[in-house]
């Protein structure tokens, strides 16, 4: 039997809506496939963008730690220092007031005279030299000139041996130091100084540990004193 145009235009027009029908479904599962695609790699790059945001603050977060506790130190650096500063500063101070004190001893000339006497005795036993120049302050000039044969009797007495001293008559010992004596021989070459001043930045660089501990306690953080 013949097939009408009427049948095949039905025919065409069912083959067609199949076809568009299949293509729209194609169509459909192209778009969610490609929304799914989209979706997952929309979702890795913002977690990969998450991460790099973390990872960046995380950074700074470490950088403005590390900042804080380098400021923090040097703070405390610079605390300690001026701690430290104030403390040799009041040291000194009462090494100037030592100083001081120290100038009122030629005040007492009987006392003043047997001080330099000792002093002299003494270095002349450290010098251990047949001739010596004594150096001193000016106005100890008639004091000194007094004491001479006193001098060289105790230290005769001491070492066996004479000695003959001379008082420098060009070069003195400052007017305003404490007094004292500085010994020379060997032409100069060889020196002991006992003047007051120096006795006492000996005496002092020994006692420092304890002055220390006397105007601001024992530090727990040394295990040494010297």
């Amino acid at each position: 039997m013949a097939i009408s145009d009427a049948d095949v235009q039905k025919q065409i027009k069912h083959m067609m809506a199949f076809i568009e029908q299949e293509a729209n479904e194609k169509a459909e599962e192209i778009d969610a496939k490609a929304e799914e695609e989209f979706n997952i790699e929309k979702g890795r790059l913002v977690q990969h963008q998450r991460l790099k945001i973390m990872e960046y603050y995380e950074k700074k977060e470490k950088q403005v730690e590390l900042q804080k506790k380098i400021q923090s130190s040097n703070m405390l650096n610079q605390a300690r220092l001026k701690v430290l500063k104030v403390r040799e500063d009041h040291v000194r101070n009462v090494l100037d007031e030592a100083r001081k004190k120290l100038g009122e001893v030629t005040q007492d000339i009987s006392r003043y005279r047997v001080i330099l006497k000792l002093l002299i005795v003494q270095g002349l036993c450290q010098l251990t030299e047949g001739q010596v120049i004594l150096r001193i302050r000016q106005a100890d000039i008639p004091l000194v000139e007094s004491i001479l044969e006193s001098v060289q009797e105790a230290y005769k007495q001491l070492s066996k041996k004479d000695v003959a001293i001379k008082i420098d008559p060009d070069n003195f010992l400052p007017a305003d130091s404490c007094g004292g004596v500085d010994l020379l021989a060997a032409k100069g070459r060889i020196k002991v100084s006992n003047s007051l001043e120096t006795r006492l930045e000996l005496i002092a660089q020994q006692l420092i540990p304890d002055i220390r501990s006397a105007l601001f306690g024992r530090n727990p953080n040394r295990k040494f004193t010297d």
